[in-house]
């Protein structure tokens, strides 16, 4: 007689039917439906960052070639620059509103339409005009951040947030090199442009058909089977609830009156936003930026001065830069571990190692301090920049984790307006005056971080005034 297993009757064959559709709940799990999610999102990050960064270095020599004046390109640079600063504050809130994908989907549609408009530019004038809706709506990334940290909870969101700035750092590191064997080509910039736009309307296509039915699906199960202990926040249970009720009493009225509720509601939230205790998080936000900005700001002028050393030199060892910007996203997850999942302590002592390594660069006497300093500051940089974005969405919360992020880069945007001025008064003094300046703001605001310690300690103890 054949053994009960063989059977399919036994204890053993009843195991393994167990353990297959056991198998079989896992792939289809809500946890499995969202790592597929934030997987793509990690595509859109870097098709968004491979297609800019084909054109962006090209765009100063194209507006020459079209009889611009130095002036005249540094206004319309300018001009980017504001609709930026300006823009992104009400982006942001707008996909709080609205919801992630009809924002990111109008986003990288009509960044495509800007792209488009560059390679049809043979007028400094269509030049000028197809800077405007980039301008205004080219904050995919933003919108990506707030989607991933509505994704997962508080506990793996530094770990997302570093390997989604790794996959985009890597569409930086590619897309130059791609733009610059495009321009080599007959209309070489126009052929560029069009393959930019191409590639906007390619991630378009690709948030178009991410799995945001399994999204809502798995959500719902998981509030139902797990109250929040698996990758779906309690916090970005509720949001996703909130939003759905606001997009259904907007459907019920009429198109006319839906975009006025819908600025109104941006108008509150920025409100709140203002009124809250978060100053400080975005002054420190603000005062490391414009220090990274100034390490940069005359990084190849100030290296063929001190050291004698060629411009291609400084243009390689910024790209390895890059590259070690790479791996330390990919190292979040152990970094995170090591202190326990502790954001605060990260962002200090990551703070105060680049505050260190620009004072070594700053009084380097040979080439290969500045070597050494680029290196341990590519890993110091990413990690901040990464603890930054994490302490604002936990202090703030993930109810307007949209607005918190499109703030957050207004105020890098105010650092890359202010950085220049003060670059350009640090070097009549010294080519080591901007680093040097970058060393005093960092202090301050590593300053700042320990006054307020005890506020970044005790998690979400700050509400905006209208929740």
């Amino acid at each position: 007689a054949a053994p009960p297993a063989a059977t399919g009757r036994g204890p053993g064959a009843a195991v393994g039917r167990m353990e297959e559709d056991g198998g079989r709940r896992a792939a289809g799990s809500p946890a499995a439906a969202s790592d597929r999610f934030v997987r793509c999102l990690y595509a859109v990050g870097f098709l968004d960052l491979f297609g800019v960064s084909m054109v962006v270095p090209l765009m100063n020599l194209h507006i020459k070639s079209l009889g611009a004046s130095h002036t005249v390109a540094g206004i319309i640079g300018s001009l980017y620059g504001i609709m930026q600063l300006f823009s992104s504050t009400f982006v942001g809130c707008w996909s709080d509103i609205v919801g992630r994908r009809y924002s990111l989907l109008s986003c990288i549609l009509l960044s495509a339409l800007g792209y488009f408009l560059l390679g049809t530019s043979t007028t400094v004038f269509l030049f000028a005009i197809s800077r405007v809706p980039v301008g205004i709506f080219k904050h995919t990334l933003s919108i990506s951040k707030a989607l991933l940290s509505d994704l997962v909870s508080e506990r793996d969101r530094p770990l997302v947030m570093g390997r989604f700035n790794a996959a985009s750092s890597v569409g930086f590191i590619l897309g130059p090199v791609v733009g610059g064997y495009l321009t080599e080509l007959e209309d070489g910039f126009y052929q560029t442009s069009f393959m930019c736009a191409s590639i906007f309307l390619l991630n378009a296509g690709l948030v178009w058909m991410l799995p945001w039915s399994e999204e809502n699906t798995g959500n719902r199960e998981h509030q139902q089977g797990n109250k929040g202990t698996d990758s779906f926040s309690a916090k970005a249970n509720r949001d996703l609830h909130l939003k759905s009720a606001t997009n259904g009493a907007m459907a019920s009225d009429s198109l006319f009156q839906s975009p006025w509720i819908q600025v109104a509601t941006v108008l509150k939230r920025i409100k709140g936003i203002a009124c809250s205790d978060l100053w400080d998080i975005f002054l420190v936000r603000l005062l490391m930026s414009v220090a990274i900005l100034l390490y940069y700001s005359n990084f190849s002028l100030a290296l063929e001065e001190r050291f004698g050393v060629k411009p291609l030199f400084a243009g390689y060892l910024m790209s390895y830069s890059s590259a070690l910007g790479v791996l330390a996203g990919c190292l979040l997850g152990p970094i995170t571990r090591l202190y326990q999942h502790n954001t605060y302590r990260i962002l200090l002592h990551s703070s105060t190692l680049t505050c260190t390594l620009i004072l070594l660069y700053a009084s380097a006497l040979s080439i290969w301090m500045v070597i050494l300093s680029s290196t341990f500051l590519a890993f110091s940089t990413t990690v901040g920049r990464t603890c930054i974005i994490d302490l604002e969405l936990t202090i703030g919360g993930n109810e307007a984790s949209g607005t918190l992020l499109g703030v957050g880069q207004s105020v890098t945007s105010v650092g890359r307006i202010v950085a220049p001025l003060l670059s350009g008064i640090a070097q009549e003094f010294s080519p080591c005056g901007p680093p040097s300046l970058g060393v005093g703001l960092a202090l301050v605001a590593i300053l700042i971080m320990n006054v307020n310690k005890q506020k970044y300690c005790s998690h979400g103890n700050v509400k905006l005034k209208n929740q």
